[in-house]
């Protein structure tokens, strides 16, 4: 007699195969039936072991635990605010090799925005400059600077001739006036303007996404005007218009729109605003724009003040540049007219090691050899810019150039200074001693 099998579907019932069941109890069996779900095994290993947080990343949980506690602390006033230090643009006369070494902290990307300490210290604290640096870049300042021109005043103006012009024009054709924007058109940009002068964070009005799309578009950003916006409004613009508009257009809004704001805001409270600094980061999207609409013109204008110099010089540290474009902005700062912001700009685009062309060099050499003749007492900026020329492109500089700053460090003297650069200049080899070729140094 054959074994009797047990059956595969009852699940604890023990009934055979020789009876079989009806259907109804097979399905009541089956509802009854307990689900078995997979029950992983955690390893024991892992829960014997302890787990440690890395050195590193100890440091800046730390670190953002104190920054955190201390805003806490000031905003309630709990504790009084931190004494403040001035910052004296000497610095370390040594350069960048000679700062400290533990630190492993490494300058954020194109476009990051920075919650640390070091990201933010600009920003965040008042900064407090050297009354004798400040004097010293007053001397080379523009006595009767021009009138800066706003958003408002380039429109009206521009409104004016168009509606001069094509009216003419256009009368003179059809018989009838140039039309003028859509009623309903101002009233949502009035609308708009009423959103961007309390807005804080969220989303943006669609009408105002399309303006960078429009072929008007400065007539109706006029319309929203900029100089009432929140400073998290001309952030999320800045944002908008980078990223949609062509480099030419983009450095109008750079130099029309963001950089007066700016330098309204720095004279105001002597600080940048943690969305105008992120603004201006978020435009070195277009570095050529940047250039062209906001560092070139803040320099033209001879009214460039320290505290400006170094809060906007600290993004140029920040974020990374394409060689090219800084080429071309150290060759123009070198031949434009002389004031104590060139040098800082110059210092920091040099700083960062560019495998600069000899034009910008030979542009650089000269710009040092025409103060020759000047009266003026020079700032430690122009020393110090002269530093680090010497420090990063000894080599890249011909002899006959070398022999000429040389001659001039016995003319324009600082004594710290000067001697480290005669240092630099002599213990390094020529480029035109490496390559063979004759290099002419330009002599007034």
């Amino acid at each position: 007699m054959p074994k009797v099998k047990k059956s595969k579907g009852g699940g604890g019932g023990g009934e055979t195969s020789g009876g079989a069941m009806p259907l109804a109890d097979q399905i009541l069996q089956a509802d009854t039936m307990r689900v078995r779900g997979r029950v992983k095994s955690k390893d024991s290993r892992a829960e014997s072991e302890d787990n440690y947080v890395d050195e590193r990343l100890s440091r800046k949980i730390l670190k953002q635990a104190r920054i955190q506690q201390d805003e806490l602390q000031t905003e309630h006033g709990l504790v009084p605010e931190k004494k403040k230090t001035p910052v004296t643009v000497l610095g370390n006369v040594g350069g960048p090799d000679t700062q400290d070494a533990d630190s492993d902290e490494e300058w954020p990307a194109l476009g990051t925005s920075g919650g640390t300490d070091d990201n933010n210290a600009v920003v965040d604290t008042e900064i407090v400059v050297d009354p004798a640096d400040e004097t010293a870049m007053e001397m080379f300042m523009n006595k009767n600077p021009p009138m800066r021109r706003t958003l408002a005043d380039i429109i009206m103006e521009k409104i004016t001739e168009k509606q001069t012009e094509v009216g003419t024009v256009m009368s003179e054709v059809s018989g009838r006036p140039m039309p003028q924007l859509d009623p309903r058109v101002i009233e949502v940009y009035k609308g708009v303007n009423k959103v961007l002068s309390k807005y804080r964070s969220g989303k943006l009005p669609k009408a105002f996404k399309i303006v960078p799309a429009l072929s008007n578009w400065e007539q109706i950003l006029y319309l929203t005007e900029p100089e009432t916006w929140t400073a998290a409004a001309m952030y999320q613009a800045t944002r908008i218009f980078s990223s949609n508009l062509k480099e030419r257009m983009a450095q109008r809004f750079y130099n029309l729109v963001l950089l007066p704001r700016v330098r309204d805001d720095i004279a105001e409270y002597k600080k940048l605003n943690f969305h105008l600094y992120s603004a201006l980061k978020k435009a070195l999207f277009k570095p050529g724009a940047w250039f062209k609409g906001i560092l070139i013109p803040l320099c033209e204008s001879g009214t460039c003040t320290l505290r400006e110099a170094i809060i906007i010089g600290s993004i140029l540290t920040k974020c990374s540049i394409p060689v090219l474009h800084s080429s071309a902005a150290m060759l123009k700062l070198a031949e434009m007219e002389y004031n104590g912001a060139n040098s800082i700009f110059l210092r920091i685009l040099l700083d960062k090691k560019y495998a600069l062309p000899f034009r910008v060099l030979d542009a650089l050499v000269a710009h040092f050899l025409s103060f020759r003749n000047e009266k003026r007492v020079l700032p430690v900026l122009w020393h110090q810019s002269l530093l680090t020329l010497a420090q990063r492109y000894k080599a890249d500089l011909a002899s006959e150039q070398k022999t000429a700053l040389l001659e001039l460090l016995k003319i324009k003297t600082h004594p710290p200074i000067s001697a480290e650069i005669r240092r630099e200049l002599q213990n390094s080899g020529a480029r035109d001693l490496e390559i063979g070729l004759p290099v002419t140094v330009e002599m007034d």
